[in-house]
């Protein structure tokens, strides 16, 4: 699990095809890897990976990517020299800042606009219409692994998010241009409070019988 608290911004070194994906290695100098190891699960770009090899010399570190990871996300447009957003599993007893981001990307959305407004900027994002149940204005999705506020959002899949210096300075946000295919993951509660409605409106209890002579008679009672 992770938080949408992106750690820090790392440089793709290499991408390497392989049989039914690719092989992902990182340059994240700013994320300490004493206590890290093999196994251990990574946010790139908001997808949950698996460190396959890291050194904490180096900083560097590798991850295999699925076939069906490589086609829903953007890790497929990734080559030298990008820049990634780097997020490690929430630790028991870490700071909550955020809010749950599973890692489990959902869809790639579009910029459709970007508009500058004072020291804010908002983009405006568009994923397809049947995710647009799960987005809420003032709830929260994590667009490229970063948890973000949904500031308005209408039926056909659209929604603004208003991002501040700090977070353009701490992301890749500000290199986004109009056009660019960012992963988005909406939020899982708005997803398991759908999945208990329906749950709800399929249960369909049964009617009680009532308690008469033949029933007593069919059971053995008289």
């Amino acid at each position: 699990m992770f938080t949408g608290i992106i750690e820090a911004v790392g440089n793709v070194i290499s991408v390497s095809p392989l049989t039914n994906g690719l092989q992902l290695s990182i340059s994240a100098q700013n994320i300490d890897f004493q206590n890290a190891k093999i196994g251990d699960s990574i946010a790139v770009n908001g997808v949950c990976l698996t460190a396959t090899r890291l050194s904490s010399s180096t900083h560097i570190f590798s991850a295999d990517v699925s076939h069906e990871t490589v086609a829903l996300t953007n890790l497929k447009n990734l080559k030298s020299g990008s820049k990634v957003h780097l997020e490690r599993a929430l630790a028991v007893g870490g700071r909550f800042d955020g809010h749950i981001v599973t890692g489990h990307v959902d869809t790639t959305g579009i910029i459709e606009k970007i508009v500058s407004r004072g020291s804010t900027t908002d983009y405006f994002v568009k994923v397809p219409e049947s995710l647009n149940r799960y987005i809420a204005k003032k709830g929260s999705v994590a667009v490229d692994g970063v948890s973000l506020t949904v500031n308005d959002c209408d039926e056909h899949g659209m929604f603004r998010l208003t991002i501040i210096p700090h977070t353009i300075a701490a992301t890749c946000i500000g290199s986004w241009q109009v056009g660019y295919e960012p992963n988005v993951e909406v939020d899982i509660l708005a997803r398991y409070t759908e999945r208990m409605s329906q749950c709800s409106q399929n249960s369909v209890q049964k009617p009680a019988e009532s308690l008469t002579r033949e029933t007593l008679q069919e059971n053995g009672f008289i």
